[in-house]
């Protein structure tokens, strides 16, 4: 087998779907715009074969580096980034070389699309939060009158992460969005109290779970950076069977074949007419790719597993081979910026949870703003335990 892996060293965690690939005996092709000699040991020795490009950016040079791989080794089997900014591009090369085993370049619209997204949910029975194709002021307010009024969420409709968006409280802040919004097409969406939770799966070819987890996320990655807070989220020992129903409805829906999925919901702490009561959940969006940062590991420790090779096992075999773990419990992450001051030191917080905490570095500078620049992540034994580790980091 032949799986062209796009962009395997970012983030660097990747190169565990290259090696657990390469376990089962797939020939790793790597396409990246780093120099062979600065990719990780690990992930060159789990690749068959590096082709650099100038830029990943430039489709032209990406599709040479895949007729170079297909002349050199034959038929691909698979193309894939696991990363929300490549997915048009996956889908486009799938396309152009009849690589049948992911989404075409066709189908990636109500992957991508938030307002697309609506319509899928609503098929399958899935509350979710109403929303506008933001046009003119005139119909975004006649949007407000059928809502009920302010607040409402405004956000690019293509997009990835917290980018760009405005939560609009008044008639300012109204005046504000569209004066200063960027030139791009944007959605309003009705604005709904709760915590964000995720359905996290790695579907077979058929679209059933081979492996559920649910991680419950900040309200909003956009004040932690717009206010400069601090981040702290964790993965659950079981999945709410509320979430499991849901969840497995949306992949059906969106048609999740053969992959390593995020899917977003909120769980309401204040009900809302059309949506349901506290407690319920409500589709946020779809990402048709692994959850960010070094959440995949925490659903290891979470849940005693090893969601890479589950994944590398549905590539080879479309099956899961790993048993379900009999261990079960929390993993959080909590991290810390270096120009805030706590009231515990760094070997105090190892002094005290030192034989729970699994993953203890520093963040690269690029992600300071939204991951923080010391992480700290443990495992945790009830949603008490989780609460104490994050307020002893952050206090």
């Amino acid at each position: 087998m032949n799986f062209i892996f796009i962009s395997p060293n970012f983030p660097h965690t990747y190169w565990q779907f290259c090696d657990r690939l390469k376990r089962n005996g797939v020939n790793v092709l790597g396409i990246g715009d780093e120099a062979y000699d600065a990719l990780e040991e690990p992930l060159r020795n789990a690749l068959t074969e590096y082709y650099r490009v100038e830029s990943l950016e430039d489709y032209g040079q990406v599709l040479r580096a895949v007729g170079f791989f297909t002349f050199r080794y034959g038929k691909i089997d698979w193309i894939e980034s696991n990363n929300e900014y490549w997915l048009e591009q996956d889908a486009r090369l799938r396309t152009d070389f009849h690589v049948t085993t992911g989404v075409q370049a066709d189908e990636i619209g109500t992957w991508k699309s938030k307002s697309g997204m609506k319509p899928v949910y609503e098929a399958a029975g899935i509350p979710t939060a109403r929303c506008h194709k933001v046009s003119t002021p005139d119909a975004a307010s006649e949007f407000l009158r059928e809502i009920g009024g302010y607040p409402v969420i405004a956000k690019p409709d293509v997009g990835v992460g917290a980018a760009n968006t405005y939560k609009i409280e008044c008639d300012a802040d109204f005046e504000a969005f569209f004066h200063e919004k960027p030139d791009v097409p944007y959605v309003m969406e009705e604005f709904v109290e709760g915590d964000i939770c995720s359905y996290d799966a790695i579907t077979d070819s058929h679209c059933e779970p081979l492996f559920e987890s649910m991680t419950v996320w900040p309200p909003s990655i956009a004040d932690i950076v717009n206010h400069d807070r601090d981040l702290s989220y964790y993965t659950c020992a079981e999945v709410p069977e509320a979430l499991r129903v849901l969840g497995r409805k949306a992949l059906k829906a969106f048609h999740v074949r053969s992959r390593f999925v995020h899917l977003e919901f909120f769980r309401m702490t204040k009900a809302r007419p059309g949506l349901g009561g506290v407690g319920d959940f409500a589709a946020l969006e779809v990402n048709m790719r692994p959850a960010g940062g070094y959440t995949p590991d925490m659903m290891n420790f979470a849940h005693s597993t090893d969601v890479y090779q589950i994944w590398a096992d549905m590539v080879t075999d479309d099956a899961r081979k790993l048993p379900d773990s009999a261990s079960h419990h929390w993993c959080v992450y909590a991290s810390r910026k270096d120009w805030h001051e706590y009231r515990h030191t760094h070997e105090e917080i190892l002094s005290r949870y030192g034989g729970e905490i699994v993953m203890c570095e520093r963040m690269p500078p690029l992600m300071w703003a939204t991951m923080g620049c010391q992480m700290y992540t443990a495992h945790a034994y009830s949603e008490e335990e989780v609460r104490e580790f994050i307020r002893f980091i952050h206090e």
